[in-house]
Order: structure tokens, then sequence, then C-alpha cells
């Protein structure tokens, strides 16, 4: 399945909408203003929340959280050593992980779990430079999968500030 994201600087209380590849609006991504710090909402287009994303705060390494129904459910983060690569990790609360690696930065990267990939993040097929594609896999959770996409635009913020 693929979904198109907006290419957005993430500024306080920002939202946009993930459309699928027929342009339709699928989910909501909701900027919460006035927070301590930086959450989203993940919405479905009724308004029903499917995860909730928060910047974690006081961590030694950038990172944020995914819940669902007020429960954790993943911890999106960098890793400690990366040679050649950008990489991050994602920590699932009931065990098992995803590696994110690629060029973060330009929006040209893998999602990849134990048994394979999860889900390839691309601009390339597209003309417009601010939108990029989540190509997710089936059978894969597409909300915490577009999660991490969400988690992923935040965490490269700050570099791509520098």
């Amino acid at each position: 399945m693929k979904f198109l994201i907006r290419d957005r600087v993430f500024g306080v209380g920002e939202d946009f909408w993930v459309e699928d590849e027929n342009g339709r609006k699928v989910f909501l991504v909701d900027g919460k203003a006035l927070r301590i710090r930086q959450t989203f909402e993940l919405k479905t287009r009724e308004g029903e929340v499917v995860a909730v994303i928060r910047k974690k705060l006081m961590s030694v390494h950038d990172s944020m959280v995914v819940e669902r129904g007020g429960d954790r459910i993943a911890t999106v983060h960098k890793k400690h050593f990366t040679l050649f690569r950008d990489q991050l990790k994602v920590d699932h609360e009931g065990g098992g992980e995803w590696t994110v690696r690629g060029d973060l930065l330009d929006k040209e990267y893998g999602i990849e779990g134990e048994e394979g990939p999860v889900a390839l993040i691309s601009r390339k097929w597209f003309r417009v430079r601010d939108t990029y594609a989540v190509d997710i896999v089936d059978g894969y959770d597409v909300p915490l999968a577009l999660a991490v996409a969400v988690c992923v635009d935040a965490l490269t913020e700050e570099k791509r500030d520098d």
C-alpha cells in the first residue's frame, strides 16, 4: 500500500494529511500545539486516534515513542554506532525491532524487520519536491509504519536545520 505525505517543516501545531495513492485523504497527522514535548496524533478521516507520537524527554539519544490506546507500542531512536549511513532503530514493546536505513534527510530509506522489508520511503517517485511516498508491505501495521515515518521526519528535523 502506498501513501503520500507532504514534506513539511514541523512547526508548532502543524497538521497535514496522509493520502492514499489515489489522492484520498486517509490519515491526519495532528501536530499538538502548546505541549511541553513535540506531540503528534495520527487520526483516521473519521477522527479516531490510531497512534500518538511523542518526543521523549530527557533521554541520552533523541527518541520518540509511539502509543496506541494509552500504551506504548514502539520506541524510535538513533542507533549508537553508525559508520556509513543514517540509521534508526524501532523497538517494539512486545518484542522485535525494525531498522530504518538510508538517506533519512532526503527521504530515501527503508524500514526492515526481522523477516524482511516493512516499508520503502522515497520521493523519487514524484516530480513535486515536497511529496514523498511510504510504500508499506502488505500485512504490516499501517498506522505504526506511518508513525515511524513521522518520527524519522521529526528526529531528522534538527539535522535538516544544520
